[in-house]
């Protein structure tokens, strides 16, 4: 993975953890959101933007692998690389990875999804700045063309 990644840093919080003091499943999943947000934001696209053109992102998948512990108190960083993409960005994947404060993998996701109009509810591809953006990110070594997510003629 190129050290060129979007990345960010967070602090594992007391209530990221279950009842064994363990990171419980879903804050993985909020790690790797908070990093896809940031992402948006750091390109000019924060929730108020996206509100105004009532667009944003929709997951249709997210796999997550579990690899070390993590405890209260670390900073980890989070990661995103892009995974894959259609032509038009309606489709997208990215490969996620949150690193303990040693560097080694916690966790690694991958994660599906689109982008939906919030008005009319149907898929739609991206603003070409916010398509831009997902072109922009470092490719994993299996990044693949996906298919358009947009129905041509409806």
């Amino acid at each position: 993975m190129s050290a060129l990644a979007f990345e960010i840093r967070l602090e594992v919080r007391w209530d990221d953890l279950d009842a064994n003091r363990h990171v419980r499943n879903t804050a993985f999943s909020e790690y790797a959101t908070n990093a896809r947000f940031h992402l948006l934001v750091a390109h000019g696209f924060d929730p108020a933007r996206l509100e105004q053109m009532r667009f944003g992102p929709v997951l249709m998948r997210e796999d997550i692998r579990y690899r070390r512990e993590l405890f209260f108190g670390d900073v980890i960083t989070v990661r995103v690389h892009a995974a894959g993409l259609s032509d038009d960005g309606s489709h997208w994947r990215v490969y996620q990875e949150v690193l303990r404060p040693d560097g080694k993998e916690a966790a690694t996701m991958s994660i599906q999804g689109g982008w939906i109009h919030l008005d009319q509810r149907k898929l739609v591809a991206p603003p070409e700045e916010l398509a831009a953006v997902l072109l922009s990110l470092p490719r994993t070594a299996n990044f693949e063309e996906l298919p358009s997510l947009v129905k041509r003629g409806s």
